[in-house]
């Protein structure tokens, strides 16, 4: 792709990194990315795979390697109050793509209402106050969020924004993705949301034991275990209750 537009083509380990360290090496997902590297489709990427497995991981370190807040926040945001990041951004060297926007916004759950805080101890430079985010409820606030600032050409990086989302919010937030990679910009998401995954177009990476791979929605086990789960909740329920 030596012509590609889009803000990162290709995350690889930097000069001299090994992937044979201590955590987050020992996660398969990461050793296979600094291996082998990991080439960024255009358009949405969804990371989907059980907890554990490294996919926040990855997303976190990429959107830092950027040069994007660890905290959340756009390319501008400089949030920071406990670093709780891996050391693995420093060990990744982005390949950009020619022409590729700065822009960016990292979304991170946890460190949300940190953010909205920074938001108000400063305010956007045109004067004008920023939306109350911490009056609304939570996923109202990231819902809002997310419609007022993802509206920039460039690569946006969420880590699991249905933790906050309802079923309603969390197909709003499929349009907003549709609405970016419709527009040029390039989506990195990881997510345990069988409806916010759904995009059609989007590339699926499902990250467990075997490391990273590329599959369909049909295929995630997070697809199949909701659909028999819906089908008899019985089945599951009488092994916790």
């Amino acid at each position: 792709m030596p012509f590609a537009e889009q803000p990162v083509r290709r995350v690889a380990a930097a000069e001299g990194v090994r992937s044979s360290g201590p955590w987050p090496h020992t996660i398969p997902a990461v050793r296979q990315l600094l291996t082998d590297g990991l080439d960024l489709d255009p358009g949405v990427t969804f990371l989907v795979g059980e907890n554990g497995t490294g996919k926040s991981t990855l997303v976190e370190a990429i959107a830092v390697a950027y040069g994007l807040s660890p905290e959340g926040g756009s390319t501008g945001a400089r949030l920071t109050t406990r670093a709780t990041e891996s050391p693995l951004a420093d060990e990744l060297l982005l390949t950009r793509g020619i022409g590729g926007k700065r822009a960016g916004f990292f979304l991170r759950a946890e460190t949300m209402h940190g953010f909205y805080t920074y938001l108000e101890d400063n305010p956007r430079t045109s004067g004008s106050a920023d939306l109350a985010f911490h009056e609304m409820s939570h996923g109202e606030s990231f819902l809002r969020l997310i419609n007022d600032r993802f509206i920039r050409r460039g690569f946006y990086c969420l880590d699991e924004p249905e933790s906050a989302l309802s079923f309603s919010s969390s197909l709003a937030v499929v349009g907003v993705l549709n609405r970016l990679a419709e527009s040029g910009s390039q989506v990195l998401c990881a997510t345990h949301s069988p409806v916010i995954a759904a995009l059609p177009g989007a590339t699926i990476l499902e990250t467990g034991d075997w490391g990273i791979r590329k599959t369909v929605w049909e295929d995630l086990e997070l697809v199949q275990n909701w659909r028999a789960y819906l089908r008899h909740p019985e089945q599951y329920l009488r092994h916790v209750l």
